[in-house]
């Protein structure tokens, strides 16, 4: 008699270890201003690649010298937290925050600590497309430490004090992210508000922004935070979204075997892809934070807030909706143009000439675009004037030059000759789109009688052929033809 074997268990996927549990990222990001001078002395603010070339007893920190404050630097503090909604402290003083490292010249660090000048607000950002807002905690202004590098001599530390000083706005959010992709985006917009405000260049190769992540995890659906860990000195905007990764997947690691997680400083390399630990992170208290006694406490008055408001530009998320609402561009193509000011200045000084604003951004996205690309250029330094690119276009809307011409062959010759029209380099350039019905109908006749046999399969039914036929009338007429006259002559004759 036969053995009944019992059914076999239905199978379950393994609960991914990621679905467990709620990632908690809050970021830290330092934004170098672009003042002309240090925060407190008249030391260049510049980068530069000769070591202590920017430097003076100030900066050194000699016994005896005094600082004296940018109020560039407040103004431009205070234009950033105008621009993300935050509260303004009118009444502010520095702190000094005690701490040793090599490249400190003076021990310790100016910052503002119980009075940073922006609170609250937040950041806009768009994941797949739904939009929410990442709250500020506060944004301070502080000076920069030096730089250390370990590369430069085998057997020493080499010290660089050309970025001591220099202005920084520490911008803290509150731990509001959840993801990688969010700090990503985060970062992202961040970078290009700065940059559209013309406070920092956004360089982070260069160390004009550094970000640090505070990352921690907890059970899905639990209130208290986790054990955070700080990754350190992130320089681009992929390498956060690669340390959050990492340093994620190792907290999740630890718990899982029943680890403790340890409150510490980290960095991350990014050769290996990995986090390695720097130090036990520091409490406020370890700094020891007093009032700066060389810098007296100032007073943001009414009207110097108001001054700022008024010097304001529109801002790129409320452009790129005015774009999408009254230029009826699509989102992509707002989007992108608002990446960049100088490119929406641009794209904003050619429609003064032009109602065809979809095809002023297909150009600006696409042949200025490449131009730009390939000459190493951008709007800053473009030599063609907005009112030349309009004409071009304006060339292409009335049938005068068909747009692969006009984009290949114009372009080029007017952004090395400026100072002359559209109209004149196409007509040097012999390529004038031809728009009379008898010249265009002899090269279609032409064309139709040299291709007997697909003509016959075209009559059977294979209506795509119509491409090759219009393709060998523009060869043949050099890209004269009028396109549209040349694609009704053939539909006609075809038939």
């Amino acid at each position: 008699m036969p053995i009944a074997l019992c059914p076999l268990p239905p199978t379950f996927a393994p609960l991914n270890k990621k679905d467990k549990y709620q990632i908690v990222i809050g970021l830290e990001v330092h934004a170098q201003l672009l003042t002309k001078s240090k925060l407190f002395c008249g030391d260049s603010a510049a980068f530069s690649t000769d070591p202590n070339t920017h430097i003076s007893p100030v900066t050194l920190a000699h016994p005896g010298t005094l600082p004296k404050m940018n109020s560039k630097a407040i103004e431009y503090a205070i234009t950033l937290g105008l621009a993300l909604d935050c509260e303004i402290e009118q009444y502010n003083y520095f702190a000094r925050k005690n701490y040793f490292y090599p490249d400190l010249p003076k021990g310790y660090q100016v910052s503002q600590h119980t009075t940073p000048i922006c609170k609250n607000g937040s950041v806009p950002i768009s994941i797949n497309g739904t939009d929410r807002k990442i709250r500020l905690n506060r944004i301070h202004i502080e000076e920069d430490a030096g730089k250390s590098l370990h590369d430069v001599d085998e057997n020493y530390t080499c010290i660089d004090l050309n970025r001591a000083g220099v202005p920084l706005l520490e911008i803290v959010s509150e731990p509001d992210m959840h993801s990688s992709e969010e700090a990503f985006a985060y970062i992202t917009e961040l970078r290009k508000l700065v940059t559209w405000l013309g406070i920092c260049d956004g360089n982070m190769e260069e160390g004009s922004m550094r970000c640090d992540a505070n990352i921690s995890i907890r059970l899905a659906g639990e209130k208290k935070l986790g054990t955070r860990v700080e990754v350190k000195n992130l320089n681009s905007i992929r390498n956060v979204k690669r340390a959050i990764d990492v340093e994620v997947n190792r907290l999740i690691e630890l718990v899982e075997n029943n680890q403790p997680v340890i409150q510490e400083t980290r960095s991350y390399d990014a050769d290996n892809n990995i986090t390695f630990s720097l130090r036990s992170k520091e409490d406020a208290d370890d700094y020891r934070y007093f009032p700066e006694p060389d810098l007296t406490p100032f007073q943001i008055t009414d009207d110097y807030l108001v001054e700022i408001r008024n010097k304001l530009p529109v801002l790129p998320n409320a452009l790129k909706k005015r774009y999408i609402r009254e230029l009826q561009l699509s989102d992509y193509d707002a989007a992108v143009i608002c990446d960049d000011k100088d490119q929406a200045d641009y794209f904003e000084a050619v429609v003064q000439h032009t109602t065809n604003y979809k095809a002023v951004a297909n150009w600006l996205l696409g042949p200025v675009k490449n131009q730009l690309n390939d000459r190493k250029m951008w709007y800053t330094n473009f030599p063609l004037p907005a009112e030349k690119l309009a004409l071009l276009i304006s060339l292409v809307d009335t049938g005068t030059l068909n747009f692969g011409n006009a984009s290949s062959k114009v372009l080029p010759v007017l952004i090395d000759h400026p100072q002359k029209q559209p109209l004149q380099i196409a007509t040097e350039l012999n390529l004038i789109q031809e728009s009379d019905s008898s010249a265009v109908e002899n090269w279609v006749d032409e064309v139709i009688a040299n291709m007997p046999d697909k003509v016959k399969q075209y009559q059977l039914g294979k209506k795509g052929l119509i491409g090759l036929f219009v393709g060998e009338v523009k060869r043949l007429s050099k890209g004269k033809a009028d396109m549209q006259l040349v694609s009704k002559i053939l539909e006609q004759k075809l038939k």
